[in-house]
């Protein structure tokens, strides 16, 4: 790989030695870097210690990344970033006795390009500047200090705050990636430590999220008793609370926005919806469909709010009440379908579909990319959308009984895939329990459960009876 060095110039006279002493090393991954900021000072791209990247210690090497008593911190970061959402991002690098102060962070998606815009904030004279480069052909923006942002306002810290918005389309995980120095200004290279830190948002791809860290959460629903059993990925810790009874139908989702699955179900007999607010417990109901329609919540315009949502098949007719204003009537399907709502063309929001077991056929009303259809399944297949490859597009998938496979169509390339996992009998309980940002095939038998995690393998739990109803599974159609 092409290695490319580029001289350091600096029109401050007062700060030469100290800012010489900090640039963050000369080598690089790319094999094209051009600059797009006026100002000369900061780290050459490519040293954030994101995937294929070094980190400043190729420069400042006298000791080890990460091996002082400070750190480097990135605080903002969404756990569900939306799609062009601002979101104010803080990078934090601190050592106490340090005397300057300096970052480099990049945000990449899961095949290592750029993910995301920077926008600097209104300074005079600027802190932080814009560069760009190709890492292993792949185009990346970085953001960084300047001259004017290395000398910190109090001691043992300096932080830097701008914005960052979200790719206008869902393109999976996204990983930030930051490198921090924290320097003597003795004129030299040597003493100066170097550290990395990385976080990650997701596409909000776990349902049953109930403590809002990105991941679903085991979690049952006992209609005997109209009990919700929780197990919190976050803290391993249980909760239960009594609402509804057997013959309602769950739909857990985020109805108030907040990051977190709220408690909810929908009454068939009256066609009420019951939602139970995750940030303060308390509830309210909306009157919202009729006996014979099956609910579709999803978040159809894109606010980060759940909308309720019921198609008719008598009709084949589907009712949405935004949260953001207003109620849209459309015909798509007909008798026997069942709806598979799903963010397939991974604009952020919800696209209307239905799945048709007569004939195996999956017709997607997609609000950006227009209608498509796919024959992918048979009459007894039962329909697991979601986004398993992680590229934030829902993939058209089935589970066979018969056989307990799963068969998942890629959104990526329309090739597909199967996974031989479950047996008759078992219920299908999809989600992101690793909170990688990929679906997890799932199955509940009998109170026990069987996760097929794409990152962390196989898990079993025992949380649950006989006759319960994993959560995960209220976002499937029946």
């Amino acid at each position: 790989m092409k290695v490319v060095s580029r001289k350091m110039f600096f029109t401050k006279l007062s700060v030469l030695f100290a800012v010489a002493a900090f640039i963050f090393g000369i080598q690089m991954f790319s094999t094209r870097i051009e600059k797009v900021s006026a100002s000369a000072s900061g780290p050459t791209p490519s040293h954030s210690g994101a995937p294929l990247e070094a980190n400043c210690t190729a420069c400042h090497g006298d000791f080890p990344v990460n091996s002082g008593t400070g750190g480097v911190t990135i605080s903002g970061v969404p756990v569900n970033y939306k799609p062009n959402q601002q979101y104010q991002i803080t990078v934090r690098t601190s050592q106490v006795g340090a005397t300057i102060y300096g970052f480099q962070m990049t945000t990449v998606d899961s095949l290592g390009r750029k993910a995301g815009e920077y926008t600097l904030p209104a300074q005079m004279p600027s802190r932080m500047q814009l560069d760009k480069g190709f890492v292993g052909n792949n185009f990346r923006q970085y953001i960084a200090h300047t001259v004017d942002g290395l000398i910190p306002a109090q001691f043992d810290f300096n932080q830097w705050t701008f914005t960052w918005t979200a790719p206008a389309r869902r393109v999976g995980k996204i990983g930030f990636y930051a490198a921090g120095n924290a320097a003597n200004s003795d004129g030299n290279i040597s003493g100066d430590y170097i550290y990395t830190t990385t976080k990650a948002s997701l596409s909000d791809t776990a349902n049953a999220n109930f403590d809002g860290d990105g991941k679903s959460d085991i979690s049952i629903y006992r209609p005997s008793a109209g009990e919700w059993w929780i197990n919190r990925s976050s803290t391993s810790e249980t909760f239960a609370v009594q609402f509804g009874n057997s013959a309602d139908k769950i739909v857990p989702a985020d109805f108030s926005g907040d990051g977190k699955t709220d408690i909810a179900f929908w009454r068939p007999s009256t066609g009420e919806w019951f939602i139970l607010r995750s940030e303060n417990s308390s509830f309210y109901s909306v009157p919202f469909g009729q006996t014979g329609d099956i609910p579709a919540p999803a978040d159809y315009d894109a606010d980060g709010k759940t909308d309720t949502a019921v198609f008719r098949p008598s009709t084949g007719e589907w009712f949405i009440s935004k949260s953001a204003g207003g109620t849209d009537i459309v015909t798509f399907g007909q008798p026997g379908d069942l709806p598979v709502v799903g963010d397939y063309d991974g604009d952020g929001k919800a696209d209307i579909a239905i799945f048709r077991p007569s004939n195996g056929q999956w017709w997607l009303n997609r609000s950006s990319a227009g209608v498509v259809t796919a024959t992918f399944g048979t009459t007894s297949d039962k329909p697991v959308q979601g986004d398993y490859s992680g590229d934030g597009k829902t993939d058209i998938a089935i589970w066979r009984e018969s056989t307990g496979e799963w068969f998942i169509l890629r959104s990526e390339d329309s090739s597909f895939y199967s996974i031989p996992f479950g047996q008759t009998g078992d219920k299908p309980a999809p989600g992101d329990y690793d909170g990688d940002g990929k679906a997890d095939p799932g199955i509940f038998r009998n109170g026990v459960w069987y996760l097929q995690r794409s990152t962390d393998g196989i898990l079993i739990v025992n949380f649950g009876l006989p006759g319960d109803v994993p959560v995960p599974s209220g976002y499937l159609a029946e």
